[in-house]
């Protein structure tokens, strides 16, 4: 049988290959936590400090001395001391620092990942950012960032690494589950709204700069991209986080139109502060996101991540030789130093205590998200009544089926992995939800036995899906192992000292036992894209068996992103996507399928009918050619109704869009619009907003939503503002966004295919139609 356990192959198992006399160590520390209250929900960094922290950043950075410069620029810790810490689960023992310049005062910064959770200790794991995605509430994700500042100020972190924003091209994309959706419009604002959240209580980092939307291949492939789609596609969603105030971006592994992204002038330079004016500064992704040390200076890119590696062992002498100057330095290092005295006033707040992780109060938020996100995709009657919610009335039997009913399964074991102190499995929840019932457990592997559990209970639940195993975060057998020549030699044996003197008062961190056997060979799991969007053949063989045995039979599909279901869907009557929904999954679920709350979730993504309906996706790709079509806008180009479409979701009541209209003034749009719960019972809907340019050959996209919640027979008037800079396109002329004159058309939906009501406004003198 498979387990998480990691075989000795692929990047962090190079621990295992040191070169003869390196020096190694196991450990580093964690920052001191001072005690005190929790910060409250306050603002971060007030507005108007940006220049007197850089006059502050110049003066500092002309006190340093040119080594103090050189080390600001990569992290501080020794390569391959550090590589056999992290092999060692280091990645959730300590942060990683980078900057500290002691003689000076100088803390630098300290960075712990996401995006589910703080991964360093135990910590609250909140669902996947899809499932977050599929919540539509940004309000919910602002406070879950606010949890989650918290909790990284506690395990003695200020940068936080989990805004991860890049659009999900393709559902077999390895990643998916750590961003929001396919579109860049509710990508952008889901990410906006956590930036804000975290930033109350430290600096929060988006990721990955750009395009970084394939796995196996991160480490080679070359994304080929034009203006047009690169603008309006691929990079809108990082504007909108960046017009937030995002305090640090991360440059992504892949190469971009010939260049990698860590070397990329154009994109770190030329856009990210020349167009769209970051004032910020940019990390490289871990440990093979630079190639060249001059060249990632002079692009733009301020600190390589996490050791001291290319920029350690080359930059002097690209300096000596002229291929990089010393005010390149300068300016780099002025950016990190400046961005740090931004945030000084939010750091200096007391540090909450470490009895904020996996708080009550936050373990209550975790089960908010995790009913939020559960999609009800369909729900058809059983004997005139539909099968969800469940009858859950004292004597009522649920047949629950299937390996991941009581399986522990939050998510890709990569990077993003967060190491709960325990976790609620579907089984855990459902029993809550019946304590005067009987859940019948049977792992589903015996069709037989399966069946007649089925047959003998009043409704049958099975849960099917994917694991850490199947998809995220790759490190297997990759690219990675052709680039070891960038690996540095030995050590430098007085940072070595200096990096076991910290391990002295390091506070242990011990996995959970849920993790254990990972965290015993480096805590990493394999991961990776999905070689198919299929269930596997034994779930599918399990539906097929206990739908058969049980007219009422519920399907739950775990996964991090869209699953074609079209097979086996009209089977059974009833299916609910659900997620890597986090360490409070359980009870988010049974809170949903027991009708406690309703089913809101609705989908940020599109399920096609069969993957010959989306674009084309190759995992091993040395070369690829992004487009300006995926999701729901490639579907409607090519005339292909999806199975389940973008911002689809049933509920427990029903809803129409009674009126709709817009207005015009200035820069400033209004949308309004009527809607009313028609049935029986509370619920909650999303208005979505789609528009589109009459004339012209772009689709209909995504402007503006508001999730609603309604009583029953109670209508709501909602005013929804954007600013017309939504409707821009790229001038590939003047290499500008631009909202072009014409008539648009603004559709008032309930998801991508909804017809719903459509208005007009007309921009530029035109006159609506």
């Amino acid at each position: 049988m498979a387990t998480d356990a990691v075989r000795p192959h692929g990047l962090f198992p190079l621990v295992a290959r040191v070169p003869p006399g390196a020096v190694t160590t196991t450990g580093w520390k964690n920052e001191p936590v001072t005690t005190g209250p929790s910060a409250q929900s306050i603002d971060g960094p007030p507005d108007g400090v940006t220049g007197g922290a850089t006059q502050k950043a110049r003066a500092l950075v002309a006190s340093m001395s040119n080594d103090e410069k050189l080390w600001c620029l990569d992290g501080d810790a020794p390569f391959w001391a550090g590589l056999a810490y992290l092999g060692e689960a280091g990645y959730h023992k300590s942060p990683f620092r980078a900057a500290h310049l002691e003689r000076l005062g100088f803390a630098g910064f300290s960075f712990s990942d996401g995006p589910r959770g703080v991964v360093v200790d135990q910590a609250t794991c909140f669902p996947v950012s899809m499932a977050r995605g599929a919540t539509w509430d940004v309000d919910l994700e602002e406070r879950i960032g606010d949890a989650i500042g918290r909790e990284l100020r506690a395990v003695g972190a200020d940068l936080y690494g989990g805004v991860c924003v890049n659009v999900l091209r393709h559902p077999a994309w390895g990643r998916a589950q750590e961003t929001y959706g396919e579109d860049p419009h509710h990508v952008g604002e889901m990410g906006a709204a956590l930036t804000r959240g975290v930033q109350r209580h430290a600096m929060a980092c988006v990721k990955h700069f750009a395009c970084n939307s394939m796995e196996n291949a991160r480490f080679e492939v070359d994304i080929t991209i034009d203006e047009a789609a690169l603008h309006e596609v691929y990079l809108p969603h990082f504007k909108r986080i960046i017009d937030e105030g995002v305090a640090v971006v991360m440059s992504a592994y892949n190469s971009v139109n010939g260049e990698w992204c860590g070397d990329n002038r154009a994109l770190l330079t030329d856009v990210l502060r020349g167009e769209w004016g970051f004032e910020g500064f940019v990390i490289s992704d871990w440990i093979l996101g630079v190639r060249d040390a001059a060249r990632s200076l002079h692009a733009g890119l301020d600190v390589e991540m996490p050791y001291r590696m290319i920029r350690a062992g080359h930059l002097a002498a690209a300096l000596d030789d002229g291929a990089v100057s010393w005010s390149e330095v300068d300016q780099a290092v002025e950016r990190v130093v400046t961005t740090r005295m931004r945030f000084d006033e939010v750091l200096s707040r007391p540090v909450p205590r470490r009895d904020v992780l996996a708080s009550g109060a936050h373990r209550a938020l975790a089960r908010e998200a995790a009913a939020k996100a559960v999609v009800l995709l369909r729900n058809e009657p059983v004997d005139g009544a539909p099968v969800l919610p469940l009858d859950l009335s004292s004597g009522s039997s649920i047949a629950l089926l299937g390996t991941l009913a009581t399986a522990v399964n939050l998510g890709d074991g990569g990077s993003s992995d967060v190491w709960a102190p325990d976790a609620v499995t579907v089984a855990d929840g459902l029993r809550s939800a019946l304590p005067e019932g009987t859940v019948t457990i049977d792992d589903g592997r015996d069709l037989r036995t399966a069946a007649i559990a089925a047959a003998a209970a009043d409704f049958a639940v099975i849960v099917v899906g994917y694991t850490r195993r199947d998809e995220g975060e790759f490190f297997g057998d990759t690219a990675a192992a052709k680039l070891t020549h960038l690996f540095p030699g030995p050590d430098d044996p007085a940072l070595v000292e200096r990096f076991t003197a910290e391990i002295a008062t390091e506070r242990l961190i011990e996995p959970p036992a849920h993790a254990a056997p990972r965290a015993a060979t480096g805590g990493f799991a394999t991961g990776g894209d999905r070689r198919s969007l299929r269930l596997h053949d034994d779930d599918v063989a399990l539906i097929g068996a206990v739908s058969v045995a049980n007219p009422r039979t519920v399907v739950v599909v775990v996964a991090g992103s869209a699953v074609v279901i079209s097979e086996w869907d009209v089977a059974v009557p009833a299916i609910v996507q659900s997620w890597y929904a986090g360490m409070e999954g359980g009870h988010g679920l049974a809170d949903v399928l027991a009708g406690k709350v309703d089913a809101a979730g609705r989908l940020p993504f599109s399920m096609a009918k069969k993957e010959s309906d989306l674009p084309a996706f190759a995992a091993d790709a040395e070369a690829f050619t992004y487009d300006a079509w995926h999701g729901y806008w490639h579907l409607a180009r090519h005339g292909t109704a999806p199975a389940y479409p973008f911002g689809f979701g049933l509920s427990y009541t029903t809803f129409s869009l009674e009126s709709a209209g817009a207005d015009l003034e200035g820069d400033e749009i209004t949308v309004t619009a009527s809607l009313r719960n028609s049935g029986e019972r509370r619920g909650t809907d999303v208005v979505q907003v789609y528009a589109r340019r009459l004339d012209s050959n772009r689709p209909a996209r995504l402007v503006g939503f508001e999730r609603v919640d309604l009583e029953a027979g109670e209508t709501a008037s909602i005013d929804l503002g954007m600013a017309t800079s939504v409707l821009s396109e790229r001038d590939t002329v003047a290499h500008s966004m631009t909202v072009r004159p014409g008539i648009y058309e603004l559709r008032v939906a309930r998801h991508a295919c909804d017809t719903g009501i459509a208005v007009q406004v007309a921009i530029g003198g035109e006159q609506p139609r």
